[in-house]
């Protein structure tokens, strides 16, 4: 049963834009997203390897020898197919004099033969009905069977033993975008005025709804079918079917064989791809092809597919990421790809060792003496406004752990480098910071000052600047996010001008002996990284700036 509907001409009328809503949604989160971008190629990658040796090299049970009770493929490799493809607003059919139905057919296709005779395509312009354009569905029913022999279960010539076939939706629902709660918090811009009308045609029976009201689907045209017979003639044991197989294996109830695996290969068909069908939609384009594939392939993309189910159930991964790694894949150069993956381990190397050289030098240090404590301070405040960022904007627990982790060791550092008070003297207890002796004994807190004092000038116009221009062109949930966004936005512009305080106390002490050398290694390398591929990678254009905010300590 497909996903409840909408009316009609709700759904229909709103699935043209609903698109472009989407895609302004998830410009944001990608600059949330893409820090944890190569961490998760690894793990799915690392994942769908594991899973699919050991579902092929280890059984759970042993299986049977006896000859008698395994089951093998009803077909030889080499035999010749003939194919029937019927497009269905039904998904039970039985139909096969229709010639309406019938879109396509093919004979003589060599079953598990590698080669140009093996694979067959077609494109063609499908018009799609008033119930399709109204949250309709459609099934495409695919039948094969041995040449000469008809797949109609009515013909006398038909064979049960000689014909296969297959189920499969042409239509996919998704839930409409809900309406975008940004708004022009002055009210007078013209750009904000004009994106929230495109937001009212969109979703405008839902303007005035709450969060829970009933989810609307819309109906999504699949423009590419690709049909895949799975080279497969493993014997398997009768009752010891491997679990990743059973699911797809089309037994033969008489003889207790089964037909040759129909895969309908969708890997490759992203989410950006598919056609909102509304009353406007006249003519539909389908890209059909037919072609063998590997039992290899097969259950490698079956388990990168299970790996993304995976991640997305513990929340690592966001809708729509998947379809970013695979666009990778689609439309990234090779060689660059696997450069791409072997400095993405480099950079999770460095990023552990400095992470480590970091802790170790807080933690063994004694003396403040030509490090600045300010610096260590804004650090944290700037950590603590990127985390309550991510937390406003629904950012997955898996970034929002990560930030969170580095905002509490932002804060161990100020322990580290100030001395951190209860005072308990009023109704409420507050933290009290002191400096300690080492820094405030020398001229290290003198300069720190001084370097504070003139960057507050700088850092703070800029802010204002910034602010305001987000405040009069941009929009936004609330005041609360207009200030979040606003003053994360100047911790990814403006960050790396926090280096800058401590750049002046190296340069009047004339020595960098106080510095954690080591840390500053692993973090130079990786700024080198970077820099390199920020302009490589595809992200946003604030989140490619940030990367220079790496030279600072």
């Amino acid at each position: 049963m497909p996903p409840p509907t909408g009316p009609g001409g709700g759904g229909g009328g709103g699935g043209g834009t609903g698109g472009g809503e989407v895609g302004q949604q998830r410009q944001g989160q990608q600059q949330q997203q893409q820090g944890g971008m190569g961490q998760t190629i690894t793990g799915i990658i690392r994942m769908a390897v594991f899973w699919y040796f050991i579902s092929k090299f280890i059984s759970p049970k042993k299986a049977p020898t006896d000859p008698s009770i395994l089951i093998s493929n009803l077909f030889q490799k080499g035999e010749s197919l003939d194919m029937w493809f019927y497009l269905s607003e039904h998904e039970r059919f039985n139909d096969f004099s229709n010639e309406g139905a019938l879109i396509w057919h093919e004979t003589n296709i060599p079953y598990a033969v590698w080669g140009p005779e093996s694979t067959r395509s077609l494109s063609l312009k499908y018009h799609p009905s008033e119930a399709l354009k109204h949250n309709g569905t459609l099934y495409a029913h695919i039948f094969f069977a041995q040449s000469g022999y008809p797949p109609d279960p009515s013909d006398p010539e038909y064979q049960p033993l000689a014909a296969f076939g297959r189920t499969h939706p042409v239509v996919t629902y998704l839930p409409k975008s809900k309406s975008d709660k940004r708004k022009s918090l002055l009210g007078n811009s013209k750009d904000s005025e004009e994106v929230e009308a495109a937001s009212q045609v969109v979703d405008d029976s839902q303007a005035d709804s709450k969060d829970d009201g009933p989810v609307e689907w819309i109906s999504y045209w699949k423009p590419n079918v690709t049909i895949n017979l799975v080279d497969d003639f493993t014997k398997y044991p009768h009752n010891a079917v491997p679990p990743n197989i059973a699911p797809y294996l089309n037994v033969e109830p008489t003889s207790g064989n089964y037909f040759p695996t129909l895969f309908f290969n969708e890997f490759w068909l992203l989410r950006d791809k598919f056609i909102a069908i509304n009353d406007t939609v006249t003519e539909l384009t389908l890209n059909l092809e037919v072609g063998p594939i590997s039992m290899t392939k097969w259950q490698l993309f079956l388990q990168i597919d299970q790996s993304f189910q995976v991640h997305r159930s513990y929340g690592s991964m966001l809708e729509g990421e998947a379809d970013e790694l695979k666009r990778v894949f689609l439309e990234g150069n090779p060689y660059l790809l696997v450069i791409t993956m072997f400095v993405s381990m480099l950079h999770s190397v460095f990023d552990f060792l400095a992470f480590k050289n970091d802790i170790q030098f807080w933690n063994k240090n004694k003396s403040m003496e030509g490090l600045s404590a300010k610096s260590v301070v804004v650090s944290f405040i700037s950590q603590l406004i990127v985390f309550l960022y991510l937390l406003d904007n629904d950012t997955s627990w898996m970034i929002l752990g990560s930030s969170g982790i580095g905002c509490c060791i932002e804060f161990w550092k100020i322990g580290k480098a100030m001395h951190i008070e209860i005072d308990r003297s009023g109704r409420i207890p507050v933290l009290r910071f002191r400096d300690r002796e080492s820094y405030a004994g020398n001229k290290t807190k003198e300069y720190d000052d001084i370097a504070m004092k003139y960057l507050s000038y700088v850092l703070f116009f800029l802010v204002a600047c910034s602010s305001v221009y987000s405040l009069m062109y941009e929009r936004h949930k609330s005041w609360y996010s207009w200030i979040l966004s606003s003053l994360t936005s100047c911790v990814y512009m403006f960050g790396f001008i926090m280096m800058c305080p401590q750049l002046f106390i190296n340069y009047k002490l004339k020595s960098v002996a106080h510095l954690p050398w080591r840390q500053m290694t692993y973090k130079f390398l990786n700024t080198i990284i970077d820099d390199l591929f920020a302009f490589v990678i595809k992200m946003p254009t604030l989140h490619r700036l940030s990367v220079f905010r790496d030279g600072e300590i």
